[in-house]
């Protein structure tokens, strides 16, 4: 019996390609889990890709300070749909600062076409105190 899945990327399938962070790559396969009841690609399984290649793409810039690679904002534009395939999310920091970093992704199906695109805002933190 398989592990269960211990986060929301290994959950959807979420395979990063490369951590970048120009660029940072991932991608998904389409399966029926990730899709809306009309078979096309959930608009939040795009948004979860974008944001977790970013994240990821993100703390291993800022890890060997001690620091950690948040979420913050989230802004997904819906292009084209997907329905079959792989999606694809190839992300590029516009801003790398302190703080909070700035990217941009965009989603493309196997055919290379546009299908979404993504401005992602993730914050910079140290670790909670535990």
């Amino acid at each position: 019996m398989a592990a269960e899945p211990t986060h929301l990327a290994e959950l959807l399938g979420i395979e990063i390609v490369d951590r970048g962070p120009d660029p940072a790559l991932a991608r998904l396969p389409v399966t029926p889990g990730i899709c809306q009841p009309w078979g096309i690609v959930h608009g939040g399984s795009l948004a979860s890709l974008a944001e977790t290649i970013c994240s990821v793409a993100t703390y291993e810039a800022v890890k060997d300070d001690g620091l950690l690679a948040l979420g913050q904002s989230n802004h997904a534009t819906f292009i084209r749909p997907i329905s079959e395939g792989t999606v694809h999310a190839e992300a590029r920091p516009r801003h790398r600062g302190r703080t909070t970093w700035v990217w941009d992704c965009e989603i493309t199906d196997d055919r290379g076409r546009l299908c979404s695109l993504v401005r992602m805002t993730v914050a910079v933190r140290p670790p909670p105190d535990r």
